[in-house]
């Protein structure tokens, strides 16, 4: 326990600078982008105006040296301040409480399905290896690495929306139906919470073919290192052991082989939530998904200075506390691994 302490506490540190250098390089590069936030948010008419821009420059902080804007944002930021949008007029922070439950949703029902089909097909691949089953396995792990997901999600809505009408296009919930309010912005969730089995049955009608479209590719990544670390553990002493003793072979690979392959695994899957965070933006745009992605886009293309900040610290903290989850489960699932 005292060395998971010390672990914990060397992290806490290590996050504060991690949060600091990336503030600093975020704001940086988005402030020398050679465009004018001026010409992206106000009309031409105002443009005209030298002092509507001036007082727009003023209120933005955009009159001041690069250097002092960012000392002035480290300040606020410090505080728990984010800032203000300029596209919105919302602080940033309440715009991502609004927008982050939606993409967090998504990325989790997605990476559901990627982690249940990608061991299944990675245990199958290696347990039938060279046999039709792992080649028909290999193939939809190849195709999940290689499809672009926009392409992808184009097709599946195609099929499953347009074509047989067995899913909704887009949207978090139909039109129809009452938001819930004051919940945990999780609509499932909050569903089941609130007992509104309508709410949750139609949210999830909406979250399957985003998520499919979105967990594919982690999906192949995790099916193939699964099927890679497999074949590795059954190779092992302790292995041929366990068969020549004439236990199943079913038996051999889930109580003996399986925990052992899965410990690389573990890195695959935090690395697959980091990307799905990091990479709705198109899925989001095609799905009509109101969430981190979409705001993130609008944010760039305005130069939303304080917005494009806020997402990065955003998704930036979620894969600091992912990887410390990762540390920690490896304690967990292998005694060996030792904190120090």
């Amino acid at each position: 326990m005292r060395n998971m302490a010390r672990f914990l506490l060397r992290r806490l540190v290590f996050v504060c600078f991690l949060i600091i250098g990336i503030s600093f390089l975020v704001f940086m590069i988005s402030h020398l982008v050679p465009s004018d936030p001026i010409a992206s948010n106000m009309s031409p008419h105002a443009m005209s105006d030298p002092e509507a821009v001036a007082a727009y420059r003023a209120r933005w902080g955009l009159d001041k040296p690069l250097m002092q804007q960012y000392f002035i944002y480290l300040g606020n930021l410090l505080r728990g301040d984010l800032g203000v949008s300029i596209r919105t007029g919302n602080p940033v922070l309440s715009d991502l409480k609004q927008f982050f439950p939606a993409t967090l949703e998504l990325s989790i029902v997605a990476m559901i399905i990627a982690i249940l089909f990608g061991i299944t097909f990675g245990v199958l691949s290696a347990v039938y290896r060279n046999k039709s089953v792992d080649y028909a396995v290999r193939t939809i792990s190849i195709s999940g690495v290689s499809i672009p997901n926009f392409w992808f999600a184009l097709v599946m809505l195609l099929l499953f929306y347009s074509k047989w009408h067995l899913f909704p296009g887009g949207g978090r919930i139909n039109s129809r139906m009452t938001a819930p309010t004051g919940g945990t912005g999780l609509y499932v969730l909050d569903g089941i919470l609130q007992g509104d089995w309508a709410l949750v049955n139609d949210a999830l009608s909406h979250l399957i073919l985003p998520a499919i479209v979105l967990g594919f590719f982690t999906m192949g990544l995790i099916s193939r290192q699964t099927r890679s670390n497999l074949l590795e553990v059954t190779s092992l002493d302790y292995i041929r052991t366990a068969k020549a003793k004439g236990l199943s072979r079913g038996r051999i690979i889930m109580r003996h082989a399986l925990g052992n392959a899965l410990i690389p695994v573990i890195t695959v899957m935090g690395m697959g939530f980091s990307n799905l965070l990091g990479g709705m933006v198109f899925v989001e745009k095609i799905f009509s998904w109101p969430g981190i992605g979409q705001y993130a886009y609008l944010s760039a293309t305005t130069l939303d200075f304080p917005a494009i900040c806020g997402v990065s610290l955003l998704i930036a903290m979620v894969n600091v506390i992912l990887n410390l989850l990762i540390d920690i489960l490896y304690g967990v699932i292998d005694p060996r691994v030792r904190y120090s």
